[in-house]
């Protein structure tokens, strides 16, 4: 039984250390009746997990020790980009300051101790009450040298959603970048073609983010009108 999962299989709770940014109430936290789920009366706190202190276990201080020494070898001080690091549910994840993440990305993946070759993508997340660092990019990085999977998180405010690209060091990044600006409106500077990959050119907005409105959006398809959520039945 793995140490994250208590004796009846499931994932072990978060402990309550950690920043609450937020409490969400209902399913997907609205809070203009567009929430049809019938868990409105449902209250929890949206909380981020805290740094970890070290030791981190098994072979995570062996990559932290490498990636520190590899940025040092190069001027560049760990804590100038490291700002966190996160060991949550058997994961390990580095906060990069994102004036330092493609330097930290090529290092990752060309220091030989490391070897991190491989970037599976990039995922977009909008925390509303996280304030001046509202967005963030999500990255999951696999080493096939040493069989390791680790995260780079990475974060903007909503005011200037800049973050580098990573195309010139992942390639396979390409689409990825897209569909995060696609949906997050996450500007990543540098990509050779970042334009919507899923959403009509001339759509207003950003789906994905947390104050994009719940419903009110009318929608067709093949000539039939569907109601936007807030108009559909509510089971509450």
């Amino acid at each position: 039984m793995s140490d994250e999962q208590n004796g009846n299989g499931v994932p072990t709770p978060r402990d309550d250390s950690g920043e609450v940014i937020g409490v969400r109430k209902g399913m997907f936290g609205a809070d203009n009746g567009g929430d049809t789920s019938g868990y409105g009366g449902l209250v929890r706190t949206v909380t981020l997990p805290g740094a970890t202190s070290r030791p981190y276990g098994g072979w995570f201080d062996e990559v932290a020790d490498e990636l520190e020494g590899a940025l040092e070898e190069q001027d560049l001080l760990p804590a100038d980009a490291i700002e966190k690091t996160v060991v949550d549910r058997a994961e390990l994840t580095f906060f990069i300051a994102r004036e330092h993440l493609v330097q930290v990305a090529r290092t990752l993946r060309d220091d030989p101790a490391l070897r991190f070759e491989l970037c599976t993508g990039v995922s977009g997340v909008h925390y509303l009450g996280d304030k001046g660092r509202e967005l963030h990019a999500v990255y999951h990085l696999r080493s096939l040298t040493h069989g390791r999977l680790i995260r780079l998180e990475v974060s903007a405010p909503d005011s200037d959603p800049h973050i580098p690209s990573l195309v010139g060091v992942y390639p396979t990044n390409d689409w990825h970048e897209r569909e995060t600006y696609d949906f997050f409106g996450l500007i990543f500077d540098g990509h050779p073609a970042l334009t919507r990959i899923m959403m009509p050119d001339d759509w207003q907005g950003f789906p994905q983010r947390k104050d994009y409105p719940l419903g009110g959006i009318a929608v067709e398809y093949k000539g039939a009108q569907i109601p936007a959520p807030d108009q559909r039945r509510s089971y509450s």
